[in-house]
């Protein structure tokens, strides 16, 4: 075991891009448990990481009484409640950050434009800029949704290993929102399939009968999103279609780019 001068030299060495070693390793730790699914042992943590069982267990008691991890009954690691807070004001902020290419889209599509992301097994919309047409589509910032059932959620999986989609489906569900919802995981996983292959993901009348939504991830976003248009069907056609998407991507690439930039490097 490391000597208590030894762990502070640690704590305060600088890593090779200046920053903090023990810091760098404690939030790759926290991520490492957000990729195993919020709970995991010393043991996988030292594994997956490469860090010593000593290292890690002195990161994990200081998350730990700093409330951003805490230690089950059975001794393993999950993610602390503290998280919550700083998760829910970082989707405020990429909302904030999404508004002027969200505007965009509208600009240039005319139909309302949105950006959601994977919260959990679910769908999180994080913010929206409305159509100026008088009939548009209207989704509150804040509004949870399965994801088979919504352009976003297609574009957001379509990224995901299939076994781990049908995992997700099997957890939630495939409730029927309309007559056209796809509510078979097997159906599902193959519109993923014409999403990778399309470039772009479709709800056509699958969420609410009478519109249609194109949507497309962001590419390498720090946390899984997805941004789209969404319009009355009568408007949003397959002509529509071929002159929205190129559109879209190119938003959801100049986003990427943004969010990029407020990341160090």
């Amino acid at each position: 075991m490391p000597t208590s001068s030894a762990s502070t030299t640690d704590s305060a060495r600088s890593s090779a891009n200046g920053g903090v070693q023990s810091l760098e390793r404690a939030f790759d730790l926290l991520e490492r448990m957000a990729d195993a699914g919020g709970e995991v042992g010393l043991s996988e943590l030292s594994a997956s990481s490469g860090l010593p069982l000593p290292t890690i267990h002195r990161l994990m008691r200081t998350l730990v009484a700093c409330g951003y991890v805490r230690q089950q009954p059975n001794r393993r690691y999950a993610l602390g409640p503290r998280l919550i807070r700083l998760g829910e004001s970082a989707s405020r902020l990429l909302g904030t950050w999404a508004r002027p290419y969200l505007a965009r889209l509208v600009e240039e599509t005319g139909e309302t434009a949105n950006m959601a992301l994977l919260d959990g097994d679910e769908i999180v919309y994080v913010a929206q800029v409305p159509s100026k047409h008088s009939m548009r589509m209207f989704t509150e910032v804040g509004r949870r949704v399965l994801p088979h059932s919504t352009g976003v959620g297609k574009a957001l999986l379509a990224g995901f290993p299939a076994e781990e989609v049908r995992a997700l489906l099997h957890r939630t569900g495939m409730p029927a929102a309309t007559e056209k919802t796809i509510t078979t995981p097997d159906g599902f996983i193959a519109a993923l399939e014409d999403v990778r292959r399309q470039g772009y993901a479709i709800d056509d009348n699958e969420q609410e009968i009478g519109v249609r939504c194109l949507a497309v991830s962001v590419p390498d976003s720090p946390t899984a999103a997805a941004i789209s248009i969404s319009g009355p069907a009568g408007r949003v056609t397959e002509a529509a279609t071929d002159k929205i998407v190129p559109v879209l991507q190119q938003v959801a690439a100049e986003l990427s780019e943004a969010l990029a930039s407020q990341s160090p490097a």
